[in-house]
């Protein structure tokens, strides 16, 4: 009976020890799977602006103001409200960017304003919002610029 209990101790101090103690490639792998704001990798991005595709410098300038963003906070998306959420109003041409995560296609569509930047992210039938602070993509012009 005593063996039993030590050998049982010795097994979850042992998984405690995996569990706490992963090594990095792991963690960053969680890290990106559960991440709101994900990092765009040029090859796998398409950026328009009011219809018109974004290529070479522009694409890769959006791309980096997109990556440099910080994260401000998240938005409640239920049922009631995700028709507000997919048609924004009271704001410019978004920026639309169209990715892949995996095997799944997201569509990130940035809109603008003077003191933030909302994102909505969209993928299989789920919408999520949330908000992002940059000085590049807040400037109104940004899409004057670009388009």
């Amino acid at each position: 009976m005593t063996w039993i209990v030590l050998l049982s101790i010795i097994l979850v101090s042992a998984l405690k020890i995996l569990v706490t103690c992963l090594p990095t490639p792991v963690v960053k792998w969680l890290m990106t799977k559960f991440q709101l704001h994900p990092t765009l990798d040029e090859q796998n991005v398409t950026v328009t602006v009011d219809g018109k595709h974004l290529e070479g410098k522009d694409k890769m300038q959006v791309i980096d103001y997109f990556n440099k963003a910080t994260f401000l906070k998240q938005y409640y998306v239920h049922e009631g409200n995700k028709d507000y959420y997919k048609h924004l109003e009271d704001s410019e041409t978004p920026l639309v960017i169209d990715t892949k995560k995996g095997k799944k296609d997201v569509r990130l569509c940035v809109y603008s304003y003077d003191d933030h930047v909302d994102v909505v992210k969209q993928y299989k039938k789920k919408i999520i919002a949330y908000s992002l602070l940059s000085d590049h993509l807040q400037k109104q012009s940004i899409t004057a610029d670009l388009a």
